[in-house]
């Protein structure tokens, strides 16, 4: 998974996988989904991220099973 923020145009870019996307789906006006030819979402890019996400805090953490 990578995640990038393009601090010039406010994008937050999230990629869940690498495979090729097939087809791009508009969730609203500023949010595009992502997605493979099983369906599967590859991506989810969101503008305006400042306004709409928790911005600067991150945070990541993984739980074992």
């Amino acid at each position: 998974m990578k995640i990038k923020y393009f601090q010039d145009t406010d994008t937050l870019y999230i990629e869940f996988r690498g495979s090729a996307i097939t087809e791009s789906r508009d969730l609203d006006e500023t949010t595009l989904l992502e997605l493979d030819a099983k369906g599967n979402v590859c991506a989810l890019t969101m503008e305006h991220a400042r306004e709409r996400a928790d911005f600067p805090a991150f945070s990541f953490e993984q739980v074992a099973a």
